[in-house]
């Protein structure tokens, strides 16, 4: 399945808005194939439990944050076209597989073009992964 993720085109709804003074985004996503999934943040950073047919049964949390605030690895830090204000963090767990994923969505400007990007860093054990996901948008 990851590998099929790796090189699908995957088209984002983006839905954005204010509810009891707390930032939700919530975001239909459909692979190519028809694989779909669906994500919704409450940017208030409080657990929740979401089941996902790619991701399993998770805990995930997100939030509003300064990048100078952020305590892990660098990568999730750097590259981004505005580094001075918020950018969301979300922080995803799943204990029954043993994996952690942390990511700072920002935007970027690559090739002269702005995109929007998401540093992820995957660890389970020892191990640890990098990821850079880029996509194109319109408004």
């Amino acid at each position: 399945m990851r590998r099929i993720i790796a090189v699908a085109t995957v088209t984002l709804t983006i839905s954005e808005y204010i509810k009891d003074d707390v930032t939700h985004i919530d975001i239909s996503q459909v692979a190519t194939g028809g694989i779909s999934s669906v994500e919704n943040r409450t940017l208030d950073w409080e657990f929740r439990d979401h089941s996902d047919r790619i991701f399993g049964d998770v805990k995930g949390r997100s939030r509003w944050v300064k990048l100078e605030d952020v305590d892990d690895d660098e990568f999730l830090k750097k590259g981004y076209d505005d580094m001075e204000g918020e950018h969301v963090q979300g922080w995803v767990e799943n204990k029954g597989r043993g994996w952690t994923a942390n990511q700072i969505w920002g935007f970027e400007i690559i090739e002269g073009k702005r995109y929007y990007v998401r540093h992820v860093v995957v660890r389970k054990g020892d191990d640890w992964k990098l990821a850079r996901l880029v996509y194109d948008y319109q408004k």
